[in-house]
């Protein structure tokens, strides 16, 4: 199979490397705010250039001689991008001049990169030629002027980017091997190669049939406040420092997604900012990390709701619960940094989990150690369970059987002269499932026993690790006086 040419863009902070990669990609995947630093882990996205597809790295702002703290994390994320592309796009503020800063990035570009286009973006509104002048002195060839907000020049550049790329897949070459493995694995969903997209001529004919439809990759999110240990544990699962994991809260900002293979079995993981309490979100760049991590959570098929064992469960852990509930995804909850716990927290945590988060008794509850390892394994059968009992398909004669037995076991309360009948049910959705129960006088139901039959269908089907929604629907009162 060909592989797709590799592009990455590098710079140092706040020069529009979000804002280009969410044009290149014709999404809004790359949170993108007036704030440098905004963005620190690599996010993985797909362009195309007429009929050539590409992939696209976004990266954090660059400084090459950090040496601790979340910049050299930072640091060594750009460099990783920097391998694995066969083109690097040094993006450089065309308002704010040349740096010394730009000096140190176009230094190290000239040693590791493959090859390097320079861009020089915010241009918008200003002559060119005289903006980009002065960045000949950086030793990377002709600057071209750009302006990422607007559109401006990004097109030509991509051309030249790509056609040494395209030209030698042309003339029947590929790029180096080792630049695009990593690459691929890493686009973010909904942005993987469609069927027949960088497949080599002639290979699916020579099958003789169409190739089998690929499994479906699971979309899992893991959740939870901040520092409990997201990164660490998405990065356990890949086997690589794959995002940065600092013992800072906060340190994640936008939700960030990884395609990976475990067990032969596709998977979309995303890592997401942690939620703190609505009180204590003040910065509007947290705000949009809010935002993005309840979107993961409505995209997801499973959640992952990943506590710290050692702090007490907090109201903040229900909140985030009750977001998952409301959206209705399927539910693993994990406990991490079990190993760092003694008996005491942990009998503590115990207590807490059923006092506090009563509720989620559905979903399977490991305690993990994310750093070590312990107990990933089991967690990611339960993401299997929950992903197979939220997908579940109910028939509609199994459905009806199981109602009409709840029904003999504890008849529905009756409520005046008449008692609810619930006659019979279908499947009405899935992810999570709903089924729809047909009789008459259904307004009348209690809360109480439609959580009842919600427990008996769970029991009954072996749903766990899914919410399950009761509709009920009533049939019309031909007798009822019409308006």
């Amino acid at each position: 199979m060909a592989r797709l040419p590799v592009l990455a863009l590098v710079g140092r902070p706040n020069v529009g490397k979000s804002t280009l990669f969410n044009r290149l990609t014709r999404s809004r995947a790359a949170l993108v705010a007036d704030v440098p630093g905004l963005t620190r882990d690599r996010q993985y996205g797909r362009g195309r250039l007429g009929e050539t597809p590409y992939i696209v790295i976004d990266s954090g702002g660059f400084e090459p001689v950090a040496k601790s703290g979340i910049a050299a994390e930072m640091a060594r994320q750009t460099r990783q991008a920097v391998v694995e592309a066969d083109v690097v796009v040094l993006v450089v503020d065309g308002r704010e001049g040349m740096s010394p800063r730009d000096q140190e990035i176009a230094a190290e570009l000239r040693r590791t990169a493959r090859r390097v286009v320079l861009a020089v973006n915010k241009t918008e509104g200003m002559p060119r030629e005289q903006v980009a002048a002065e960045f000949h002195a950086l030793g990377l060839g002709e600057p071209h002027a750009i302006s990422s907000a607007h559109g401006d020049g990004v097109r030509e550049l991509v051309e030249i980017a790509l056609a040494p790329l395209t030209e030698a897949a042309q003339a029947g070459g590929e790029p180096p091997a080792e630049a695009g493995t990593a690459a691929v694995e890493g686009v973010a969903p909904g942005e993987g190669v469609a069927p027949g997209e960088g497949v080599a001529p002639g290979e699916a004919a020579a099958a003789g049939a169409p190739a089998p439809a690929e499994p479906r990759r699971v979309k899992v999110a893991v959740v939870g406040r901040p520092n409990v240990g997201k990164s660490t544990l998405i990065n356990t699962l890949l086997g690589e420092e794959r995002l940065i994991a600092f013992d800072q809260p906060g340190t994640t900002r936008d939700a960030v997604a990884i395609d990976f293979d475990r067990a032969g079995r596709p998977y979309t993981l995303v890592d997401t900012a942690g939620l703190r309490r609505r009180g204590k979100v003040i910065e509007t760049v947290e705000k949009f990390s809010v935002v993005k991590t309840l979107q993961a959570i409505e995209d997801c098929h499973v959640c992952v709701l990943l506590l710290d064992a050692s702090e007490q469960v907090s109201d903040q852990d229900a909140t985030i619960a009750g977001y998952i509930l409301e959206a209705g995804r399927a539910l693993v909850v994990a406990v991490n940094k079990w190993d760092l716990a003694d008996a005491e927290a942990r009998e503590r945590i115990k207590a807490d989990l059923d006092r506090k988060l009563y509720f989620l008794r559905f979903a399977k509850l490991h305690f993990i150690s994310a750093r070590e390892g312990f107990g990933v394994a089991a967690l990611m059968r339960s993401v299997d369970e929950a992903y197979a009992a939220a997908m579940s398909k109910l028939s509609t004669p199994r459905l009806t059987r199981a109602l009409r037995e709840a029904v003999e076991r504890q008849p529905p309360p009756r409520r005046g002269p008449v008692r609810p009948k619930l006659r019979y049910a279908h499947q009405g959705g899935q992810n999570p499932p709903i089924v729809v129960i047909h009789g008459s006088s259904l307004q009348n139901v209690p809360d109480a026993y439609r959580r009842y039959l919600e427990g008996w269908f769970r029991e009954h089907f072996g749903l766990s690790g899914t919410p399950l929604r009761i509709e009920f629907r009533s049939a019309a009162n031909p007798y009822a006086p019409r308006d």
